[in-house]
């Protein structure tokens, strides 16, 4: 079985949801794994770099995992405790993370499949996977050195609560080494505090003055900038159910698109991307799309 194409650093982790009254709800989630979980299910060989318990909770993410076509070589499993998002609320959202050593922090890149990094032609890398140390340094390390062999990075910040003032340099050093930027409205406002959209995305070009970047404003439409234009779209008409997962519906789409379609025109890209994170919400959960949803919708326009 040939390597991953697309590798997928990062966490896997298990929302614990405060429903109505005394219920709690679990669903396995974490951003990069969500990503990754897309672009399997859209056809590329995907695997996903990162670890989970050998619990209840380990065992539901190695489930979906392997449904949603995972090269398990990447991927590896700890008895240690699971890494949790406890959400008490969701409107507005209050959460807070359980994770003191747990598994997800003790990932051992020398565990990967020999010559992955030959293999692999994009590398993913993003959210509170690059907060949380000793890991966070590890991934950092990682994507040195998947740059430094001419191999493209896509990032994703996705601002979580996690990351204060400190988070600011390893922002910055992500940004500079990624090809593929992708970022929302909401992160924005969050990661550069006290800037203007058009200041901070100003910022962040300074930072990327090579990178494409794809810019997400929910229902008010989605944009990807070149360094040297700028195409939008409005989002695709859809019932929405649930926006979870959508930012990561849209990374993977995105990169799918990129690998499967290298002829394809910025606009094309974008189309994938929208459509793919617009099927994402019309399911609950962080829904990841099949191929044959995400050529419909798009053939519908």
């Amino acid at each position: 079985m040939p390597l991953a194409r697309f590798v997928v650093f990062g966490e896997a982790l298990t929302d614990l949801i405060r429903e109505e009254g005394a219920y709690w709800r679990a669903v396995a989630g974490g951003s990069c794994w969500n990503v990754a979980r897309v672009g399997a299910r859209l056809g590329v060989p995907t695997g996903f770099a990162g670890a989970y318990s050998r619990d209840v909770f380990g065992e539901e993410l190695a489930r979906l995992t392997a449904a949603a076509g995972l090269d398990a070589r990447y991927t590896q499993q700890y008895d240690r405790s699971p890494f949790l998002a406890i959400v008490a609320a969701k409107s507005p959202p209050s959460y807070f993370f359980v994770g003191d050593d747990s598994a997800d922090l003790h990932f051992d890149p020398a565990h990967l499949p020999q010559d992955w990094l030959d293999a692999a032609e994009i590398v993913h890398f993003g959210s509170i996977s690059l907060v949380r140390e000793p890991l966070a340094s590890r991934l950092i390390g990682i994507a040195r050195q998947v740059k430094a062999a001419g191999k493209r990075i896509c990032f994703d910040p996705n601002h979580r609560n996690l990351m204060d003032d400190s988070y600011q340099a390893t922002l910055r050093t992500m940004a500079g080494l990624a090809d593929y930027i992708k970022i929302s409205d909401e992160d924005l406002g969050k990661l550069f505090p006290g800037q203007t959209e058009q200041q901070a995305l100003s910022t962040l070009r300074g930072w990327a003055p090579t990178a494409d970047i794809l810019y997400t404003c929910g229902g008010n439409g989605i944009t990807l900038f070149s360094p040297t234009g700028a195409v939008e779209r409005p989002v695709f008409k859809v019932e929405v159910l649930d926006t979870v997962g959508a930012g990561d519906a849209s990374m993977g789409g995105w990169m799918t698109s990129v690998l499967t379609r290298p002829d394809a025109t910025p606009a094309d890209h974008l189309a994938f991307a929208a459509a793919t994170a617009a099927i994402a919400c019309t399911q609950h959960g962080a829904y990841a799309a099949t191929r044959d949803e995400v050529e419909t919708l798009l053939a519908r326009g």
